[in-house]
């Protein structure tokens, strides 16, 4: 039987979101931007590696994308960990060995080892984000989350101007204490992750029963409040966590999302090499690269709160992405160099602004441990777009000799991933219809979070 609402106290509800906001957000967007520098800076390693190794782009290529494999493998059954032993240490645990591994890419001699420390790199941060993403939804009630997401997504663009920066300028130090410049970029990226470890198993609560910082009517309210929604939105949680990964509902995203990682990552990845065409040095090339991520971080800011305010989902991910399909065309037919490069910065902005609204939905059908698996089936799938992207775009520009050519391709998986958005919002909509109850939601709702601004 579905629970009555829980009565709402206006001033209680705001202050128990606003201290939740300011003592976690801060903090997961610190350990997402560390990871997404730990996930980029081979792009900028790149750049003197391949010839110091002996590597052609296309191997170069395969490395890049076993880090998506082992993400792939072991995502789920992270996930499912983590909702079992809790985030504070299985967050601290994934952050100490990717800083591990990050370090000892520093000291790759071949090409095998190369393999096998990218492949182990996706082990250790599988989860990760997927598990941010359901620890979300047990701090935060559905019209909040799609705020949150976008928040600590936008950790992802600093990290890509963080990153940028000091990307290459670690470069530039080649020789410095007998290190190569590609030495510096993962020996200097993964040390902030064995610190932030620590600072993490001491500092951050499971959940909500577990925080100091939150009073108890604060806690009170934000129970009453989520078990509500679990109840009246027909949430599903299955006996076995890995049934979740049956449920046509999880496929139908993963089949769209995976459009988005594989774009993404295709860009980022590719886009050092793109402005080195400038004939700029390592270290301009770095400062260069911020501009596309401070348009993304506007994006990322934005997007969320017109769709908000809208009360739209569909066409807050649908014109993103196909606004980053257009973009990425135009950045190989319109002449020179300046325009080129600004229709990469609106391509950015529109892949990963389309996916804070997209990541609410999960959490509108799944609950527990089939929410976590759930998600973690999302994501990991999502992630294999990076594999391909890895592996196709230097296939691409080895038999075009060109770096702007791969965008064709990736445009083409962009927009086919963004349209399919209405054929399966559309089917959502049909099961929610099914499922719902008199207490429940409306049937002619979509399925995914009411993301009005509170």
């Amino acid at each position: 039987m579905t629970p009555p609402p829980p009565q709402v106290d206006a001033r209680l509800a705001h202050d128990t979101v606003r201290t939740v906001t300011l003592r976690l957000m801060p903090l997961l967007g610190l350990m997402y931007l560390i990871a997404y520098i730990d996930r980029q800076n081979i792009s900028y390693a790149k750049l003197q590696m391949v010839g110091d190794l002996g590597l052609s782009e296309s191997a170069y290529g395969l490395g890049a994308s076993l880090f998506f494999l082992g993400y792939f493998l072991f995502e789920v059954p992270s996930n499912v960990i983590m909702e079992r032993v809790g985030a504070r240490r299985w967050f601290a645990r994934i952050m100490l060995t990717w800083g591990l591994i990050t370090i000892l890419l520093g000291f790759t001699q071949n090409t095998a080892m190369f393999y096998a420390l990218r492949f182990l790199l996706g082990v250790a941060e599988a989860g990760f984000f997927p598990g941010v993403l359901f620890a979300l939804t047990l701090w935060f009630p559905q019209s909040h989350r799609a705020r949150m997401i976008g928040w600590f997504m936008i950790a992802s663009a600093v990290a890509n101007a963080v990153g940028a920066a000091i990307g290459g300028a670690l470069l530039d130090l080649d020789g410095l204490l007998g290190l190569k410049g590609w030495q510096w970029v993962f020996v200097a990226t993964g040390l902030p992750a064995l610190a932030l470890a620590v600072v993490v198993l001491r500092i951050l609560p499971d959940g909500p029963e577990q925080a100091p910082w939150l009073s108890r009517e604060g806690r009170d309210w934000l129970a009453r409040t989520l078990a509500f929604e679990r109840e009246a939105g027909g949430q599903v949680e299955h006996g076995n966590p890995f049934a979740a990964l049956l449920d046509r509902r999880v496929w139908m995203l993963a089949s769209v999302y995976i459009a988005f990682p594989l774009a993404a990552y295709g860009l980022s990845y590719w886009l050092p090499t793109v402005v080195r065409s400038f004939q700029v040095s390592n270290t301009l090339n770095g400062v260069i690269n911020i501009i596309p991520w401070v348009v993304t971080a506007f994006a990322l800011w934005w997007v969320p709160r017109r769709a908000a305010r809208s009360g739209d989902q569909v066409w807050h991910v649908v014109v993103p992405g196909l606004v980053a399909a257009a973009a990425l065309v135009l950045s190989v037919v319109l002449p020179g160099a300046a325009l080129k490069f600004a229709c990469l910065c609106v391509a950015a902005a529109g892949m990963f602004s389309a996916q804070p609204v997209f990541w609410s939905l999960p959490a509108t059908f799944l609950k527990g441990a089939s929410a976590a698996a759930g998600i973690a089936a999302i994501n990991s799938v999502g992630n294999l777009g990076g594999f391909i992207a890895q592996n196709t775009v230097p296939l691409i520009r080895d038999r075009t000799g060109s770096d702007l050519a791969p965008m064709y391709f990736l445009a083409a998986c962009l927009a086919l991933g963004a349209s399919l958005m209405f054929v399966v919002l559309s089917a959502l909509r049909r099961d929610a219809a099914r499922r719902s109850v008199p207490s429940g939601p409306r049937p002619e709702s979509v399925p995914g979070p009411s993301v009005a601004a509170r």
